[in-house]
Formats: structure tokens, C-alpha cells, sequence
């Protein structure tokens, strides 16, 4: 499965790139499936990955209306090309310690209307991962990469990648850059809600996945259904991994579940990992834009979750949970919603801590009300469970990092930003800004 490669020059541009053009021999693209019966109308994903090059002064632009003045000689991406379809893009390097000093840019074309996209920028943070020495990253290798960008439903891309300039001097690019992009497939009908074929039986990947919310909701139930505070209290000894008897738990909001947003559970690593306890929750925004609606949501995990599993070789997708601009959470990485499942979030600070990412991009942007309201409530349930007050601090030992070394005992206040345990954007300083409210009413929501 490889990309069509077109070349666009000058007025043929348009034209060409409507064409199905032969593949190129410098793709690749990661199988879309293991070989196996796909459950009833499910379409599984797939990635194309294409080589990053030099660009020359004159590089292509994607048609002719295009104004914007052709990257300088020193930068690296690809001319415009037609290729297989996918919604969400991202560029990973061969090293993951290494940092993409530079801009990285791209376009797009609509499936459907043919129309291009402005550039948009892609976020080059690379912090979102496993921490330095775990076993995540001593047993794989390791990309460094972009944030992932949701495009939407699109057939041609162009990338442009500026070497940032100090001193007069480009900046070393890392080596090994590639353009990957990923097609989220369909998810069965089950989850999609249509009234179609019964649900195909469950793989033993998917029934490990869901066994893990065992006492929280039925073998193959796409959610978890929300619990007011009281009936939160008597199911914690229903909760397996979490401490019993502990009276400060918010209410259970609802969760979708990993067979909700119809995640296929053969591209993860089948063993769970597991941390000691939760001491605190790290909120993210996931740099992937707002553009997007929330009946696309899970979409949208579906495609991260391929990035972080096939394009960066993470265990599983990076985030313990989502949430989409509507208020929705979904869970994240597979172990168990209750449970102290060692995510790949905040470089340094995935042990004992759980990591919140919220759909979107907020670094300029206010984050919708529903998605902070749902960081409190999940914040409330989840340090509820392991007698924690959304409103204190706590120490983590740093796994290192470019803020605090490794070895370092650092103050947190529970409840933190990124940007608290490692020097980034992230959450975006919109989204950080509602972190103290939000710990004030994830502990009114505990009863405190």
C-alpha cells in the first residue's frame, strides 16, 4: 500500500494531481491489517510513510493561486502529491532524543471538493512520550515526532520543514525524517451506532482490553456509565486496582470505552503496565488542532492512537484519557480506567501519574467550557480513588528531562500542566489558565 506521487508544475498542477498517478518507490506503508476477519463493516486504518528531501528554490506549490513564496533552498519536505486518503498527518525522526529545531508546515487537499488548505503549522513538541530508561523505550525504537495534525478527509499533501536560523546558521534537521499519514478507518457498525449485523465475537486482545474494566461495565460494553457520588462510593470495591473505602471520590462520569471509539487492539502490545498508585494528573492539549467535529472524536483517537503505536512505536496510544470538545472522555491506554496504568505522556513524569489530554489546540484558542467541566469531574473520580485532593501537591521523582534532571524530587501541585514537568507550550496557556479553577471544583465535586 504506497502513496501516488505527483509532481505539480505550473498550470498542470490541479490536473495532475487529479489523476491516479503511479506509486513512488520511496514510500512505504505500514500493513493495513493483520491477516484476519474484520469484524462486520469495519474498515481497518492504515499509514503511508513518505521520505522527507531538500527542497530546491522553486519548489511546487499545489496550484496557481497559491501566492505563498516557495521555500529557501535549505529546507526539507515534499512537493505536492496525490495520495491515498487519510485525516491525520504527523513527522517522526529516527531519534527520539532529538529535537526538530525548525518549522514544519503542510497542505492539504479535500477529498470530495478538491479544494487545498492554507499552510498550517504542526507542532514540533516531543514530550509526549515514554520516559528516558522505561521499558516502553528500552524494548522498541523510539521515534522522535511531531504532535499529530487532524486534516480532515484528504487525498494530496505538501510538507515544507525551515531549519531554525541562529546566528546566522541553520540548525541541524534529525536525521531520518519522514511524513506519516494516517487513514483512521471505519469502526464496526456496532460503534458506529448503526442497526446492522451482531457484533462480531471479541478478539483475545479485545477481551484483555475490556476484562480490564471488569466490575465497571459488562465484557464488550462500548462505555462506562456515569455514577452520582454516592453509588461512585459503594462501587469502589467493585473497582479492581483501586484502594476500597475511601469516602473523598468524585462522581463517575461516563467514559467511552476503547471498544467504543473501536480501537483495534491487535496493533497494541498485549501486556498492560502497570505504575504504583496515582498521585497526579497531568492535563495536555493534544496539538492537533480544533478542527474537528465531535461525532469525528473518535475518529480522531483512532488515528493518534495508529501514530503513536505505528509511527512513533509506543506500546499502546500515549494518553491514560481523552476529551473532546463536547465534554466526552474516552479512555486512553488499555489497562483498566480504575486502574494506575503507566502511560506515555509527560516525559519524566509517567510513573505514578495519569495523563489527560483534551482534543485540540489552545495556545490560542479557549478551550470549550464542556471539555474543562470534564477534566474536573474525571479528576475528581480518578484521584478520588486513590485519596488524593485535587487541590494539594505531591513530589514525583523526575525520569529526566529538559526541566528537572533525572533523580529530581519535584513539587507538583496535583492537578498540573505539562508545561510543569517539562519546558513546553503544552497545555496551551488558554487551557492552562483554567487548572486552578479546575482544582477547585474537582474537590467540591469529592465533597471537600
Amino acid at each position: 500500500m504506497r502513496p501516488f506521487l505527483a509532481i505539480c508544475l505550473g498550470a498542470v498542477c490541479t490536473a495532475a494531481l487529479a489523476l491516479p498517478l503511479a506509486p513512488t518507490a520511496g514510500a512505504s506503508a505500514a500493513p493495513a491489517a493483520a491477516p484476519r476477519s474484520a469484524p462486520s463493516g469495519e474498515l481497518p486504518g492504515s499509514t503511508q510513510s513518505l521520505p522527507v528531501a531538500a527542497l530546491g528554490a522553486a519548489a511546487p506549490h499545489p496550484d496557481a493561486r497559491d501566492t505563498t513564496p516557495a521555500p529557501a533552498p535549505q529546507s526539507l519536505g515534499l512537493p505536492a502529491r496525490a495520495v491515498r486518503p487519510f485525516s491525520l498527518l504527523g513527522v517522526v525522526w529516527d531519534d527520539a532524543a532529538a529535537e526538530l529545531r525548525g518549522r514544519v508546515q503542510v497542505r492539504t487537499r479535500a477529498t470530495g471538493s478538491g479544494d487545498w488548505s492554507g499552510w498550517q503549522d504542526v507542532q514540533v513538541h516531543n514530550d509526549d512520550a515514554p520516559d528516558l530508561g522505561s521499558a516502553e523505550r528500552r524494548d522498541s525504537e523510539v521515534r522522535g515526532s511531531t504532535a499529530p495534525l487532524w486534516v480532515g478527509d484528504s487525498d494530496a499533501v505538501q510538507l515544507r520543514i525551515t531549519p531554525e536560523s541562529r546566528h546566522r546558521a541553520r540548525a541541524a534537521l534529525p536525521g531520518g525524517l519522514r511524513l506519516e499519514l494516517v487513514d483512521p478507518g471505519r469502526a464496526p457498525r456496532a460503534v458506529r451506532g448503526a442497526h446492522a449485523d451482531p457484533p462480531a465475537p471479541l478478539t483475545p486482545e479485545a477481551t484483555a482490553a475490556s476484562a480490564a474494566n471488569a466490575g465497571l461495565a459488562p465484557l464488550g460494553a462500548t462505555e462506562i456509565p456515569a455514577l452520582d457520588q454516592a453509588a461512585s462510593k459503594a462501587d469502589l470495591p467493585a473497582e479492581d486496582g483501586a484502594p476500597p473505602g475511601h469516602s473523598y471520590v468524585g462522581p463517575r462520569p461516563r467514559i467511552v470505552t476503547r471498544a467504543g471509539w473501536g480501537a483495534d487492539e491487535q496493533l497494541r502490545e498485549k501486556a498492560f503496565t502497570y505504575t504504583r498508585t496515582v498521585r497526579a494528573a497531568f492535563v495536555h492539549h493534544s496539538g492537533s488542532g480544533n478542527n474537528y467535529d465531535c461525532a469525528e472524536a473518535p475518529l480522531l483517537i483512532r488515528a493518534m492512537y495508529r501514530f503513536h503505536v505505528k509511527s512513533n512505536h509506543w506500546r499502546d496510544i500515549g494518553y491514560n484519557f481523552l476529551i473532546d470538545k463536547c465534554g466526552t472522555v474516552y479512555e486512553g491506554r488499555a489497562g483498566g480506567v480504575a486502574k494506575a496504568v503507566m502511560g506515555a505522556h509527560t516525559l519524566g513524569f509517567n510513573t505514578d501519574s495519569t495523563g489527560i489530554a483534551v482534543l485540540g489546540t489552545f495556545t490560542d484558542d479557549e478551550p470549550p467550557q464542556p471539555a474543562v467541566h470534564a477534566i474536573a469531574r474525571l479528576t475528581a473520580w480518578k484521584l478520588g480513588l486513590y485519596s488524593v485532593d485535587p487541590r494539594a501537591t505531591t513530589k514525583l521523582l523526575s525520569g529526566g528531562g529538559n526541566r528537572f534532571p533525572k533523580g529530581t524530587k519535584v513539587p507538583l501541585h496535583v492537578i498540573s500542566g505539562h508545561r510543569d514537568g517539562f519546558t513546553t507550550d503544552c497545555p496551551g496557556v488558554h487551557l492552562y489558565d483554567k487548572l486552578a479553577g479546575t482544582r477547585l471544583a474537582a474537590a467540591a465535586l469529592q465533597g471537600r
